[in-house]
């Protein structure tokens, strides 16, 4: 056998164990429609009635009443719990939170947990264990077969492993919901020393809870939901107690003690229950793929990009924005020029290179600055500030003091509102699935743009355009303003990095 046969037996031999199994006979299982007596039921179909049409919205800015929130839904849920997520870390929050589902299931809740296989790694047995519990189910979206050597099915099967569920729900007895920005791991709740996140997730309740228990059945049944059972090595029964014990042994050092108290301190779902907490009563709407987008089948009226401009039209007077990995490629700043040039004042706080955790992503948004600011459109990048993850400090979803921005909101004409997973960018336009609710929310959008003219310009760098066209960064601390003509707190290798990656033609990538 000569030198191509071999290359050609082990092409093919991976080929083959990179190849998904058939999904026939998967156990089909949609939400549950009749927990209007379960304890969540009660307490919240005593609001809504008062509210006929409208649901209930809460925002979750401070990062530990987002997990607290989570938690303790878990523990309120009496019939189900579906639970839907891109990244779930195996550090303290998503080890609780694990525990969380595992001490439910126990009950006799049903979970059903659907995660994007891209950042399991390292989970599997985890995984595994809560897959053979008898009231758990687990399923992983466009899973890697190649459970080990993961780059191995990158080259032999990128154009479906390319593509992620870049969705986060958590609905409990199909009567609360959490939707927004945040994945599980400490970043996401204020848990760390190390990069925290400033994001943003509404818990809603009342009619919108349904629709997103719809869209969570239609990925739960699509064709890139593959039962964990399928790929995962099989785990003995005793492996479930491990979850357990790996709970109780994360919160036994101080610093996670005094986290944990996040859950004492927190009252967000027992007013829920007890009927006080307080609620904005709103017109709203989910925005979701369609799960084909996964397998580059759904068609162009089904995604979210197209459903927004449908449901909030075209901006009259004002567009704020707020996204972490903005890259608008030059169709978008051909709109953004459009809008700008019909009086509509846009406003875009985005990371600054200091602080983003994608340099890839900043490189497509960098090289169309100048173009955006030559319409009049302003610029503002948060800076990287230390946060203090003990303080009480609410981290402000907005994204005023947490070292690094992750929440994907933008408001139109200071009337409606958008929450959820969507970035800017070509990834979650063309190749993500990506999910959020639009809000019509006088109130949430007037709260944005007092961020946007009080706060934002106090924790971010606004970017300029000098007569001669070179850029520079505006620092404004207490009343007085730094002027920055490289990009603040980087290197000359970072920026070099930088401008290298922006020649090259991987925008759709980002």
């Amino acid at each position: 056998m000569g030198e191509s046969d071999l290359l050609g037996l082990a092409e093919r031999s991976t080929v083959g164990l990179s190849r998904v199994p058939p999904l026939e006979n998967r156990r089909p299982s949609v939400a549950f429609s009749d927990t209007g007596a379960t304890r969540l039921g009660r307490a919240i179909t005593a609001r809504t009635s008062a509210h006929p049409g409208k649901s209930g919205i809460h925002a979750l800015r401070d990062a530990r009443d987002a997990f607290a929130a989570r938690a303790l839904l878990a523990q309120a849920a009496e019939r189900s719990l579906d639970v839907q997520y891109y990244i779930w870390r195996k550090d303290l929050t998503g080890t609780l939170l694990f525990e969380s589902l595992h001490a439910a299931a126990d009950r006799g809740v049903r979970v059903r947990l659907l995660l994007d296989d891209n950042n399991t790694s390292g989970l599997d047995t985890t995984l595994a264990a809560l897959d053979s519990h008898p009231n758990i189910e687990v399923r992983l979206f466009n899973p890697f077969v190649i459970r080990k050597l993961r780059a191995l099915g990158y080259l032999t099967d990128f154009q479906r492993l390319n593509r992620r569920m870049h969705n986060k729900s958590f609905t409990a007895d199909n009567q609360a919901t959490i939707v927004g920005g945040r994945n599980v791991g400490d970043e996401y709740f204020g848990a760390t020393h190390g990069v925290l996140f400033a994001d943003l997730d509404l818990l809603a309740v009342g009619p919108v809870v349904y629709e997103v228990s719809s869209a969570f059945d239609r990925y739960w049944a699509s064709g890139s939901s593959y039962p964990a059972e399928w790929l995962l090595p099989p785990v003995g029964p005793a492996r479930i107690d491990e979850v357990a014990s790996a709970a109780r042994q994360v919160t036994q050092g101080s610093a996670a003690t005094a986290y944990t108290s996040a859950l004492r301190d927190s009252s967000i779902v027992q007013e829920l229950v007890k009927g006080t907490l307080e609620l904005e009563w709103v017109s709203m709407r989910v925005v979701s793929d369609d799960p084909a987008k996964g397998l580059d089948l759904a068609a162009q009226k089904d995604l979210v990009i197209h459903q927004l401009n449908r449901i909030l039209g075209e901006p009259a007077k004002e567009l704020e924005l707020v996204s972490p990995y903005f890259v608008p490629t030059a169709a978008g700043v051909v709109w953004f020029t459009a809008l700008a040039r019909r009086g509509v004042e846009v406003k875009v706080l985005t990371n600054s290179l200091e602080a983003t955790d994608v340099v890839f992503v900043h490189s497509g948004y960098a090289k169309r600055r100048k173009p955006l600011l030559k319409e009049g459109i302003t610029l503002y990048e948060l800076r990287r500030s230390v946060a203090d993850p003990g303080s009480q400090k609410p981290t402000g979803g907005w994204g005023s003091s947490g070292a690094s921005l992750h929440a994907k909101t933008f408001s139109v004409d200071r009337s409606r509102v958008f929450i959820g997973s969507f970035n800017f960018d070509p990834r979650s336009a063309k190749l993500n699935t990506e999910m959020g609710f639009v809000v019509e929310s006088p109130a949430l959008a007037r709260e944005m743009d007092t961020v946007f003219r009080s706060r934002v310009p106090a924790d971010a760098y606004e970017v300029r355009s000098s007569q001669g066209g070179r850029l520079f960064w505006v620092e404004r601390r207490r009343s007085e303003s730094f002027r920055h003509d490289t990009e603040p707190g980087t290197s000359v290798w970072r920026r070099t990095w930088v401008s290298l990656l922006s020649a090259l033609p991987i925008e759709w990538l980002l």
